[in-house]
């Protein structure tokens, strides 16, 4: 069932938490990622041809930069989309199509609602503040948005990208550099929401 998301983030807002299970087992908060300079969350899904036709950058990403985390957030109701399931996840990852640095199961859906995630894929770059502005309660860094668009200019899943925007805002925010995009929509399969 189609549903619009209620929040909207804006450059520069931090990243609402979350605690979900990945497909390692393990459970992942904002905090599993402090020490990467740079946090990309793509919402995203297992079965949509957008968010496969990505597999592969997103796995690249992954490798090329150390201080940046590529995670993967997969909030599709799994009962009426069998092949999104958690285990389906898993497969993917243990036969290597997905290399991210976690892929993570939305089961609530909250934390896609929370960001304010339309399709698959939906990427959210954030860069770490370490000057304080942004601290949370407990003085840590948090995470604040510098990008949410598209991730490349091949807007179906067919097409061969020519230009790589997240790269272009890896590197910005890499560099201490805001991120000089004009934020696009990503294109993709609408996130399959759970009837509530």
């Amino acid at each position: 069932m189609a549903k619009e998301s209620e929040t909207e983030l804006a450059a520069g807002d931090a990243a609402p938490a979350f605690e979900l299970e990945g497909t390692d087992g393990e459970t992942y908060t904002l905090e599993s990622f402090a020490d990467n300079e740079a946090l990309l969350l793509v919402f995203t899904c297992n079965h949509c041809p957008y968010a496969k036709a990505k597999f592969d950058l997103l796995n690249d990403l992954a490798d090329e930069y150390d201080d940046v985390a590529v995670v993967g957030i997969n909030p599709n109701d799994a009962e009426e989309y069998p092949d999104d399931s958690f285990e389906r996840m898993q497969d993917l990852v243990d036969d290597g199509t997905i290399q991210y640095d976690a892929y993570l199961r939305d089961e609530s859906q909250d934390v896609a609602e929370a960001y304010g995630a339309a399709c698959t894929p939906d990427p959210f770059l954030f860069r770490r503040d370490s000057d304080g502005t942004a601290a949370d309660d407990d003085g840590a860094d948090e995470f604040t948005l510098a990008y949410q668009g598209r991730l490349d200019d091949a807007l179906n899943p067919d097409e061969e990208p020519t230009r790589f925007h997240i790269r272009e805002a890896i590197e910005s925010v890499l560099s201490g550099a805001e991120v000089a995009l004009e934020w696009e929509p990503s294109r993709g399969c609408s996130i399959k929401w759970a009837e509530s």
